[in-house]
């Protein structure tokens, strides 16, 4: 490692665990036999339906229940697509933009119906992650490997038994790892995978659920990454075509989870979870007057401890407590370049300390109250000149509602929000105070369940992060919150088909309309290169999404489907008179979507999954030295394996960009294209 601290003592523990739990495989391989459940929730999700048991197909990716718009992908589905991590996953749902800066290690944010990354929240086993210094959560870093669900949200979960900070985002993404589930006489579950391929990707993982009581389970998972991040790509500057091959991408990482679940005689739940992430990287540059050299460097440490408690009462209270410790750490190195940029060896802290109680009460058949108080305290410290070392206490209280009689559901909410900002030097931004209130509602026509309409309006603000508040020089400590209003309706339809070959259909339609107002911009100061933030945006964002799910049987043989498209106008309104008024705004194509088809057959299994991203504009004047041409990927992928009495062998291979299309998702940053990925794991 280049890093003087490397990860070498991380990768000697680390082989000594696998090591350790491959010889604790081996000496199980002559237990009882026994059939494994199929498609038991967190058993790994594996594929062993083999012989002994059934297909059950790839799970809808849409909840037909929720009273706001969800897609989910979960268990089979989530492990057939070709996606390495969470981030990848994401890219299959409708209004949703995947910010890509390159390669495996490369920065990985969301942007879900243009309404910006900081704009949506990230949920982790029920708890926010949070990122005080720039608002953006790198999906990236979170692995497919042990996460048995994910779930996108627009507004907010359609419970009202949540957190105060879960109504606090204009739409959430929440990551269920895998919980145990023991079946008969199972004491443990154990996992081991390797990943190779492309790129010098090099990836074992491994996961342990032990079964320590009737009431207590315990959960380990661990996987190192590490790639070169070397692929080709093609530069054109309009006057010669060449190709090369992309500089400085190579990623090193170690994630550590671990955590306990039990329940209590009362039969209320709690969890303990602890997560540590260590990664060096490479931070290629953009390719820009024929430069590819690169030698940034950046150093990542993300530790965080949680825990909760519910309570599963019948009676008609229940209670729900939260806690987090999170402690991040960010070295960020840019040596000089040939004199003519100085050096930067900058490094950061971030601490946040959260707390929350939630308590839902029945007050009869038809009406339901909750009320949830947080306390948020978040600092930050780095190593910069007069950095102010700002830190910020959030109290947020949430009042909500929930009527429902016969099939109708009318949900409402109003989340009051005090921030208070302190400084050790330089001046802190103001106090804010702020009310956001939130309707939802939804109605079945008809009693057999098959169609589902509702409508939701939420008012909800984002704070200036500490970058924009505080960063040496182009922070503005007078910025206002950026405010957001959305509009939705739409419909969901899931119909059973009694056909031999059909077997199930759903399908979810929404048009939207986001108005965002103070947006929060950084503009050219008394100079060009000294910026300062600004609120000087205001958008119009109308759209509309539809997510179409099937599933149908030939003989032993099930097939299912899912399409998603999506169309939305963003367009910049802040004035009549700026050339740009009415012009969509950067990266946010017209037209999008995705289509993925799965084939299983007994214990083989054929994935085929494609993606497109329309043409788009990369700075705000849409004019033709600006347009990016639309992409599209096309991914296969197949797997298969046996049983030999309690173990799994399961083998994948697969092509992602299977057309070696070269693509850039932002501008001069530009993208693998073909590539290939083997996976072997074993399941005990």
């Amino acid at each position: 490692m280049k890093s003087g601290r490397g990860l070498t003592s991380y990768r000697l523990t680390y082989i000594l665990c696998l090591a350790l739990f491959s010889g604790s495989i081996a000496s199980h391989t002559e237990v009882f036999a026994q059939a494994i459940t199929p498609n038991a929730k967190n058993r790994f999700s594996t594929n062993d339906t083999l012989k002994e048991v059934q297909i059950k197909g790839i799970k809808p990716s849409l909840r037909h229940t929720s009273i706001t718009p969800v897609q989910t992908l979960a268990g089979q589905q989530l492990e057939n697509l070709n996606s390495l991590s969470v981030a990848d996953a994401l890219r299959f749902f409708s209004g949703v933009q995947i910010k890509d800066y390159g390669g495996i290690g490369g920065l990985k944010t969301v942007n879900i119906r243009s309404l910006g990354s900081q704009h949506t929240a990230v949920f982790y086993d029920g708890i926010q992650l949070g990122n005080a210094q720039d608002g953006e959560i790198d999906l990236g870093r979170f692995s497919l490997d042990n996460i048995e669900e994910i779930d996108l949200y627009n507004s907010q979960r359609s419970s009202i038994f949540q957190p105060a900070r879960a109504f606090a985002a204009a739409s959430s993404i929440y990551l269920q790892s895998k919980i145990p589930v023991f079946k008969n006489n199972d004491r443990d579950h154990v996992r081991a995978a390797f990943k190779t391929g492309s790129f010098g990707l090099f990836s074992p993982s491994l996961a342990w659920q032990h079964k320590i009581s009737n009431k207590i389970s315990s959960t380990f998972s661990t996987e190192w990454q590490r790639t070169d991040g070397r692929y080709k790509f093609r530069y054109t500057n309009s006057v010669y075509d060449t190709t090369a091959v992309r500089q400085n991408g190579d990623t090193e990482a170690l994630r550590l989870e671990g955590g306990l679940h039990g329940s209590f005689a009362d039969s209320s739940e709690w969890s303990v979870k602890i997560f540590q992430y260590f990664s060096e990287r490479g931070l290629p540059r953009a390719i820009v007057r024929n430069n590819f050299e690169s030698r940034d460097r950046q150093w990542d440490r993300n530790t965080f401890v949680q825990a909760s408690w519910t309570s599963r009462s019948n009676g008609p209270f229940q209670l729900m407590l939260n806690a987090k410790y999170a402690h991040d750490y960010m070295r960020y190195l840019q040596p000089g370049y040939d004199n003519i940029e100085g050096s930067m060896d900058n490094r950061y802290r971030q601490k946040e300390f959260y707390a929350s109680a939630a308590g839902r009460y029945s007050l009869n058949s038809l009406l339901d109250i909750a009320l949830s108080t947080d306390l948020l305290v978040n600092d930050m410290s780095s190593n910069m000149a007069h950095f102010s070392y700002p830190a910020r206490y959030t109290s947020l209280t949430a009042l909500a509602s929930e009527f429902h009689s016969g099939r109708f559901r009318m949900q409402g909410s109003l989340l009051g929000t005090l921030i208070n900002e302190t400084t050790e030097q330089n001046a802190a931004a103001g106090n804010k105070e702020k009310l956001s209130p939130a309707f939802t509602a939804s109605w079945q026509p008809f009693p057999q369940n098959t169609l589902l309409l509702r409508a939701f309006y939420k008012d909800i603000f984002r704070m200036p992060t500490f970058n924009d508040l505080y960063y040496t020089f182009s922070g503005n400590t007078a910025l206002r919150p950026e405010n957001t209003k959305q509009y939705d309706a739409g419909f969901t339809i899931l119909k059973h088909l009694s056909s031999r070959f059909w077997q199930s259909i759903s399908l979810q339609a929404d048009a939207y309309y986001n108005h965002v107002k103070d947006k929060i911009v950084a503009v050219p100061g008394e100079n060009i290169a000294t910026w300062m933030m600004m609120n000087l945006g205001e958008v119009n964002i109308k759209g509309a999404e539809v997510n179409m799910t099937t599933s149908a049987k030939a003989g032993k043989t099930s097939l299912n489907a899912t399409l998603a498209y999506t169309y939305q106008q963003a367009l910049d309104v802040t004035s009549a008179s700026d050339f740009n008024y009415r012009h969509q705004i950067p990266y946010t194509p017209e037209h999008s979507g995705s289509f993925i088809l799965n084939a299983t057959r007994e214990n083989i299994s054929l994935n085929y999954s494609y993606i497109y991203t329309g043409e788009r504009y990369s700075q705000k004047a849409n004019i033709p030295d600006n347009y990016m041409e639309p992409w599209y990927t096309h991914d296969i992928s197949a797997s298969g394996g046996f049983k030999t009495k309690k173990i799994v062998y399961k083998a994948t291979a697969e092509v992602n960009n299977l057309f070696n299309q070269y693509r850039d998702v932002i501008l001069n940053f530009p993208m693998p294209g073909r590539s290939y990925r083997f996976t072997l794991s074993m399941n005990y």
